[in-house]
């Protein structure tokens, strides 16, 4: 199911858009919107490998370096996309990596790069793009979550990971109060086991197979759609009923 109807003629802005999920979600994206923005930390061979293929789908698209757990870089890449495209009106913050290690072997370093990398990044990001979204009246502010977010749980290998999802949710469900009234969305999709992710021992899916990447793309395409402009504030859960 593709949602395009008022997206042509949209800018969209993918974190972390080189590789894995948030590449999927850039080339979905191009179908619907008129230039879709790469942005990269440090491979940008694969990031022009992905703009080539978003150029090939008839929609702009330029990559752009920077580093989101800094928030200078953060501003400054939001700027250069609005300069590059001259808006920016979906926000896809995609980027967060995940850290595979016990709680008391998590150092001080890991666990701030960590929650920069999976919150104050998304917050950066979003601070620079609502300007223009208020002044457009128009804007759709998605979140890359986890599956068990909304859970109040111990999470002894990825500690420092469940905080900052969690918070990011917080921030998900507060700047879609705030900016509701300004025609703007937040909401955040959350991906639950993945081929090719790190599998816990509880691997029993009731839907019976790992999640595709298609299967959050499509989730993210919805809520950048303008179908679904009375949704705000949600967590969508993509896991075939794990864990539930």
């Amino acid at each position: 199911m593709v949602y395009t109807r008022n997206t042509k003629g949209k800018v969209a802005l993918v974190t972390g858009s080189s590789r894995g999920i948030g590449r999927d979600i850039a080339l979905k994206l191009a179908g619907v919107a008129s230039a879709v923005a790469v942005q990269y930390h440090s491979n940008r061979e694969t990031a022009l490998d992905v703009a080539g293929m978003i150029q090939n789908e008839g929609s702009r698209s330029a990559v752009f370096r920077a580093d989101l757990t800094k928030e200078k870089s953060a501003s400054s890449l939001v700027a250069k996309v609005q300069q590059e495209f001259g808006r920016i009106d979906i926000l896809v913050n995609n980027f967060g990596p995940l850290i595979d290690k016990h709680w008391k072997k998590t150092s001080t370093e890991e666990w701030e790069f960590t929650l920069r990398s999976n919150l104050l990044s998304a917050l950066f990001c979003i601070q620079a793009s609502l300007p223009g979204m208020r002044k457009r009246k128009w804007g759709r502010i998605i979140n890359l979550g986890y599956s068990r977010v909304e859970e109040i749980a111990a999470f002894r290998q990825i500690t420092p990971y469940a905080v900052a999802k969690t918070g990011l949710l917080i921030v998900t469900r507060t700047v879609a109060v705030s900016e509701a009234a300004a025609g703007i969305t937040v909401n955040m999709v959350s991906p639950g086991l993945m081929k090719g992710s790190i599998l816990p021992k509880d691997t029993h899916i009731p839907a019976g197979r790992l999640g595709e990447l298609d299967d959050v793309s499509q989730a993210v395409l919805f809520l950048a759609s303008e179908e679904a402009g009375y949704i705000t504030g949600a967590n969508l859960i993509v896991a075939g009923g794990w864990k539930l």
